[in-house]
Order: C-alpha cells, then sequence, then structure tokens
C-alpha cells in the first residue's frame, strides 16, 4: 500500500464563522465590543481578571452549542486518505468536535485553563465557566489558556516544521495577516501544492502551485475534497 501524503491544514477564524462563532475581531478593531488590549493581553489579565474571565466565559457558553459546519466535515473526511494535520489559529474546539484526530492549536484552546504559576499545568473546563477562585494545585488562580497578544507562540516551532514536512498544504479562512502563523506559508517546500480556500482572496505573494478556490469553507472545502479524495484514488 502506497504511502500517505502529508496534508496540512492552516485554519484561521473564517472556517468558525460558518459555525456562527464570530471572527476574531469586527471592522471596528473591536473583539465583541472590547478592545483588545483589555481582554486579550497580560496587560488587560492584570488591570480587571474579571473582565477577562467574563470575557472568555461568553465566549465558551457561545463555542458549547457551536456544531461543525461542512467545511469542517470535509477536512474530517480526508484522513481516509491522507496523513492529516490541522494547524489552527482559532481557539473553539470545532475540528475536533468534527472528528479531526490531529489538531495544533496555535493561539491556545477556549476550554482549557493554566496555572498563573506553572504554564505546564494545564486542565480542561468543565462546561463554560472559569472562575476567579479557581486554582491550580499549586494554588495558584488559572487563566484561560490563550496565547494573548505579547505572548510567545509555543507550538509554532512545532507548525513550522509539519508545514515544511506537508506534500500538500490548504489554507482556510484566515487573512494571512496575523504573524506568525501567516509566515508558515513560507516553510513550505518548492513544488508542494496549496490551495487557498476563502470568499476574501488574501494578499498572498504568487507562487507555482498556488491555486485560489474563492468560496466559504463549507463549499470550497467539500469540492477540494472531493477532488483531493480522488486523487488519492488514482494515485496522484
Amino acid at each position: 500500500m502506497p504511502k500517505r501524503l502529508k496534508l496540512v491544514v492552516l485554519s484561521g477564524a473564517g472556517i468558525s464563522a460558518e459555525s456562527g462563532l464570530k471572527t476574531f475581531r469586527d471592522s471596528n478593531g473591536l473583539w465583541e465590543n472590547h478592545r483588545i488590549e483589555d481582554v486579550a493581553t497580560p496587560e488587560g489579565w492584570a488591570k480587571d481578571p474579571d473582565l477577562v474571565l467574563d470575557f472568555y466565559n461568553q465566549r465558551r457558553k457561545q463555542a458549547l452549542d457551536a456544531k461543525p459546519n461542512a467545511g469542517h466535515l470535509a477536512l474530517k473526511s480526508l484522513e481516509k486518505f491522507y496523513e492529516v494535520t490541522i494547524i489552527t489559529q482559532n481557539v473553539d474546539n470545532l475540528h475536533e468536535k468534527a472528528g479531526s484526530s490531529n489538531v495544533i492549536h496555535l493561539h491556545g484552546e477556549l476550554f482549557k485553563s493554566r496555572s498563573t504559576r506553572d504554564e505546564n499545568l494545564i486542565y480542561d473546563i468543565d462546561g463554560w465557566e472559569l472562575k476567579r477562585t479557581d486554582r491550580c494545585e499549586k494554588g495558584a488562580p488559572l487563566r484561560p489558556h490563550i496565547v494573548w497578544f505579547g505572548e510567545a507562540v509555543p507550538m509554532m516551532e512545532t507548525a513550522v516544521e509539519l508545514t515544511h514536512a506537508a506534500d500538500i498544504l490548504i489554507i482556510v479562512g484566515t487573512s494571512m495577516v496575523v504573524y506568525p502563523a501567516a509566515g508558515l506559508i513560507d516553510y513550505v517546500r518548492p513544488g508542494v501544492p496549496i490551495y487557498v480556500v476563502d470568499p476574501n482572496v488574501p494578499d498572498i505573494r504568487p507562487r507555482k502551485n498556488l491555486t485560489f478556490i474563492p468560496e466559504p469553507a463549507t463549499t470550497g472545502l467539500s469540492r477540494l475534497a472531493e477532488q483531493l479524495i480522488v486523487n488519492a484514488a488514482d494515485g496522484a
């Protein structure tokens, strides 16, 4: 049996938006009517932890009811034919809900918390609420397990290695303006096919083997998955 090709997906807010979760920030620069600096930075946490906790509790409550869409399911279907890894900028768990088995969260996970004393102590959140009184096993307060602006992206090195090893790259639902994630495309080896699925085509430097699919994730990924499955079946 031939070795399965490595297919890497870089997903962004656009795919989650089609499941009813709002994109990262609105056109007015606010995130759910909050300044980014107030709810997504270490400084915001230090200034008003109650506001930050409430903000992510509300995002968690919203995400609990969200369901994966046809785009998420299309990516799951590719696992039968390819070695699929999803590198997502999203903090929700919709890829996991769709059944994808190998998901790397660059910007953290909404349904996890971590110790403010030891960043290696990470806990699942049961339900939607993280409380000010919740503590880690060392007695320190818990914070959302989110990579805030100004913080290092711990999984970036792993993402770079995976992208460099990819035989196919799919980019979906991301504007390709948020770094360091947007820089992953530069680690793709020459000749590797790159597919970009987004109704608003990102400003990406032209290169060989780059295909734009100017559609939403629900339709664009479904069509692309069908094509890739045919290719795998034909041994292409």
